[in-house]
């Protein structure tokens, strides 16, 4: 499933990136990004409500497919730049982050 399609079906909005990146299957969630840097699996759906440039960086530092924004969160503007350069899609959700977890598990049939 593309994080595109992860989108779709769990109702969350594309904020940025083209959403063509393939997922692992995996959802991880964490705010503590030291944590999520050593625990994250590569290729997974990412939630969040850390919507800063660091966020990113943690992004591009394990292989994330994308970063899903939870809580109606803020994507930060230079984070939506360093995003966009790095290639890093993010989504977006009104959700709390356990929804918005089961959600994208529940997209990806897990």
């Amino acid at each position: 499933m593309t994080v595109r399609e992860l989108g779709e079906a769990a109702g969350f909005t594309l904020l940025c990136g083209d959403g063509d990146r393939v997922l692992s299957g995996e959802v991880y969630c964490g705010d503590l990004l030291s944590v999520v840097m050593g625990r994250a699996p590569a290729g997974c759906a990412w939630v969040t409500v850390m919507g800063n440039v660091n966020s990113v960086a943690v992004a591009v530092l394990t292989d994330a497919a994308c970063i899903v924004l939870a809580e109606g969160m803020p994507l930060a503007a230079d984070a939506l730049l360093r995003a966009e350069g790095k290639g890093i899609p993010v989504l977006g959700t009104g959700l709390p982050v356990f929804q918005a977890a089961m959600a994208a598990a529940g997209a990806l049939g897990r």
